[in-house]
């Protein structure tokens, strides 16, 4: 059937004939008439078929035609993954060219301040589509930034994908919020029990269309290595070197494993790139592109973009590790020959995955063609039929513990022992310092003038006290080594009159509990000047005061001269004239 047959509005027509679509694909040719009508649509079909446009067509073209209120949001469809909501805004642009005054945003997680105002700005003024992933639209209700009082259609993309992916309170949510006049489609590539539930719960007398069993297309060529772990690098490095490097996919069923392949490949000189969770928006944005454009020929990638993202031309798919959902498994070879186009699906089977693959196999009702290892490989496992394997316990079945709960074990055993360790450290570390400086008195004072007696030992004992008191504070150097000669040169150079002062004032200081140290002038050593912390002061400073003392005597102070002084000084106070 072709477009032009469908009642759908002539802008819409136009925008598909620039495109070169002209013929309805069987999902588009059964779905658009109903949703044309205004009913719930429930459509299984699988991955490839144009369901993205099934739903898009009739929907702008009903938005195009009126009567739905402006600046209001009439239109939420929900995706599971950014890249898939942005895959479907891209259409939407395509689809919506020659519409007039029919908007819409894509709305996700994981972008900058700057995305952020331009979907609140868009989800306030009213776009007429908004693309959300459940979590971010959840954020913007519950900041109240959308009103979702005049929604007429309410789609679900992908729905199995996101209740898979722990969606299904978010979407419960969201439809409470809805008015129940609303039209709700929800498209799924497979029908399980729990999509039965929601399309129960959700749709309104539903039209269910579905297209075959959810089965990888019969132009998808699929074939298997059962290898051991260590074979797969080498199996890649065969099937690269036989055929095109262009196109091709690889699924990892971890980030982990797709960081460590496309290392090894970009060491084999293989232009690849990798798509996980653990980048930015900005790096996955740049990475497809890449891709889509050809600068990227190898994709490694976890299943994040083996749902609904559409990438024309992909030759090859590599499933580095087999699913163990055979929904994954159909997702991720769906990637391929899409279009009618011819593809390749190759799946490397460990022994530990042999039974995962043989479900596979039941599903698909066929048996997949296992290829022969590379001569360099050396002999794989045997496939032969495998029970289901049991879930490792804590204790691997042969009483060991895992390396997980050891590794938990140990640290909850020594937890507590590391927060004691810790303050002690902190507690320590000034009396270690203090102890230090003690140990420098007692090394650099062995004898002591005139004895300690019980009066001086008490004023140390306050000085070490003080000291801790005022840790941040210049600790004073304790040089107590009795040098005779060092005295002699402090007394020359300072005169009598100032070692008395200086006597003094230690005195002084002993009574008040703070040892300043002011015998450094009269204990200094030989090459140490006093009162200069011994710091850069040798010989050469010596002999220049030395010098300096010779050239400038002590001066003398006239006893008749100061007691005139005194006299004055009384008589002022006392009023007497002179």
């Amino acid at each position: 059937m072709y477009f032009d047959e469908l009642d759908l509005n002539d802008n819409v027509l136009d925008a598909l004939y620039d495109m070169h679509f002209d013929t309805c694909t069987p999902v588009q040719e059964k779905c658009i008439p109903e949703i044309l009508k205004g009913n719930d649509v429930l459509g299984v079909a699988q991955t490839g078929t144009g369901k993205t446009a099934a739903y898009l067509l009739p929907i702008l073209s009903k938005l195009d035609d009126g009567g739905y209120p402006e600046d209001a949001i009439n239109c939420i469809i929900m995706s599971p993954t950014r890249e898939l909501a942005q895959q479907i805004d891209q259409a939407m642009q395509g689809f919506s060219y020659y519409l007039q005054g029919v908007s819409s945003v894509a709305v996700y997680g994981g972008n900058d301040g700057n995305r952020y105002d331009q979907e609140l700005k868009s989800l306030r003024m009213g776009a007429d589509v908004v693309i959300a992933t459940p979590g971010r639209l959840i954020t913007h209700i519950s900041l109240g930034n959308v009103d979702l009082s005049k929604v007429s259609f309410f789609i679900l993309d992908e729905a199995d994908r996101m209740l898979d992916m722990g969606f299904s309170e978010d979407i419960m949510t969201i439809a409470k919020k809805l008015p129940q006049s609303c039209q709700t489609i929800m498209f799924s590539a497979t029908m399980p029990t729990k999509i039965e539930e929601l399309a129960k719960s959700l749709l309104k007398n539903p039209v269910e269309i579905k297209l075959a069993v959810s089965k990888p297309a019969e132009k998808i060529k699929q074939e298997a290595y059962v290898c051991y772990e260590a074979q797969k690098m080498s199996i890649i490095k065969d099937i690269f070197k036989a055929g095109d490097l262009k196109r091709v996919i690889i699924f990892c069923g971890s980030k982990t494993k797709v960081k460590q392949l496309s290392a090894s490949l970009q060491q084999q000189k293989i232009n690849c790139g990798e798509m996980h969770s653990d980048l930015s928006q900005q790096e996955r944005d740049d990475i497809m592109f890449k891709f889509k454009s050809g600068q990227i020929d190898v994709l490694v990638a976890t299943d994040i973009v083996a749902r609904g993202i559409d990438i024309d031309d992909i030759t090859l798919v590599i499933n580095f590790d087999v699913p163990h959902d055979t929904e994954d498994y159909v997702h991720r070879i769906g990637r391929t020959a899409r279009a009618d186009r011819d593809g390749r699906a190759i799946t490397l089977v460990t022994e530990m995955d042999i039974y995962w693959f043989q479900q596979i196999e039941k599903f698909l009702e066929k048996v997949v063609e296992k290829m022969p290892l590379p001569a360099e490989c050396g002999e794989g496992p045997e496939y032969v039929k495998m029970d289901k394997p049991k879930k490792p316990s804590k204790n691997n079945g042969n009483g060991k513990t895992s390396a997980k709960s050891r590794r938990q074990k140990d640290r909850d055993q020594t937890a507590h022992k590391r927060k004691p360790n810790k303050q002690n450290n902190r507690q320590e570390k000034a009396p270690r310092q203090q102890g230090e400086q003690q140990g420098e008195q007692v090394a650099n004072k062995p004898n002591n003038r005139n004895g300690r007696n019980g009066k001086q030992q008490n004023a140390e004992k306050q000085q070490n006290a003080n000291k801790q008191q005022n840790a941040n504070k210049q600790q004073p150097r304790n040089n107590r080594q009795q040098n005779t000669e060092g005295k002699q040169e402090g007394e020359n150079r300072q005169g009598g009159k100032r070692n008395n002062r200086n006597n003094r004032n230690r005195q002084d200081n002993r009574k008040n509990g703070e040892q300043r140290n002011n015998n450094q002038r009269s204990n200094a050593p030989e090459n140490v000047r006093p009162g200069s912390n011994g710091r850069g002061r040798g010989v050469a400073q010596k002999k220049a005061n030395e010098k300096s003392n010779s050239r400038k005597p002590t001066p003398i102070v006239n006893p008749q001269k100061k007691e005139n002084v005194v006299k004055k000084f009384i008589k002022r106070i006392f009023g007497f004239k002179k």
